[in-house]
């Protein structure tokens, strides 16, 4: 299944995802998830609404969001680090989240800030201490896209990251979620900057698969349905500026677009 969140007159509905001759529509709503208790399902007929007719929320309502640092090779060396030995993971804030078509914001503490494209895990049911040997699976919901936003330059100069990450606008996210698509099998990441191709990778160049990833997570911490992971960029993370667009595309999912604002 594909569902987005959307705005209507009734308030937040959740909606599910159909393709009809090549057009992408919300076919009906669904109950809102436990992890919005101010969402409530409308009353009455829905008409189906073209996707792009919609007035797309950000998918998920995450209590966090757990990212995933330097789990492609070629990104970590790209900013001179070395590979993890185990899974590098940070809390990005949920007040950073944004919606497909919202505006990122360049804060004026930062003098760059970067995209970084990537496929994001959304969490299902709650999970704590995952064994070695269980199936994950049933703790996914499916899948979104994330645009882990970054001021890099005070991402070095702190020396942890929380603000770097964290600054308002700075988690775009969506369009959708969907559980029809296989990222063990191979699933293709893309970001381009005004158009140009600037990131490329594959979920099979995961550096830690998204098993491990779970498992070493619970490990730590207990993950509430909605949660969300980000599961790391590719190589070719780049400065934004004022006037540019930035579009994250993940094959089986779509695209994330966003306009960069000062």
């Amino acid at each position: 299944m594909k569902y987005c969140r959307f705005q209507t007159p009734a308030g937040p509905q959740y909606g599910e995802i159909v393709e009809r001759a090549g057009t992408l529509r919300i076919e009906r709503l669904l109950p809102p998830f436990e992890e919005d208790p101010g969402a409530k399902l409308a009353s009455g007929p829905f008409e189906p609404l073209p996707l792009t007719e919609a007035q797309l929320l950000a998918p998920v309502v995450p209590s966090k969001i757990v990212c995933i640092g330097r789990n492609y090779r070629e990104h970590a060396a790209e900013l001179g680090n070395e590979v993890p030995k185990e899974p590098l993971i940070f809390l990005k804030a949920p007040s950073a989240v944004i919606a497909e078509g919202d505006a990122i914001r360049i804060p004026p503490q930062s003098r760059r800030v970067d995209f970084e494209g990537e496929l994001a895990v959304v969490i299902g049911r709650r999970a704590t201490r995952i064994g070695a040997g269980e199936d994950v699976r049933p703790y996914i919901r499916g899948y979104t896209i994330v645009n882990d936003v970054t001021a890099r330059d005070l991402q070095k100069s702190d020396g942890q990251w929380s603000r770097a990450k964290g600054f308002d606008t700075f988690c775009p996210m969506g369009p959708m979620v969907t559980d029809e698509i296989d990222p063990a099998a191979g699933v293709t990441v893309e970001t381009r900057l005004n158009g140009q191709m600037k990131q490329h990778g594959t979920t099979l160049d995961f550096i830690f698969d998204i098993p491990a990833l779970l498992r070493y997570i619970t490990a730590a911490m207990t993950l509430l349905p909605g949660d969300v992971i980000p599961t790391g960029t590719p190589a070719g993370v780049a400065p934004m500026q004022p006037g540019d667009r930035v579009e994250v595309s993940v094959e089986g999912i779509g695209s994330l677009a966003n306009p960069i604002a000062g």
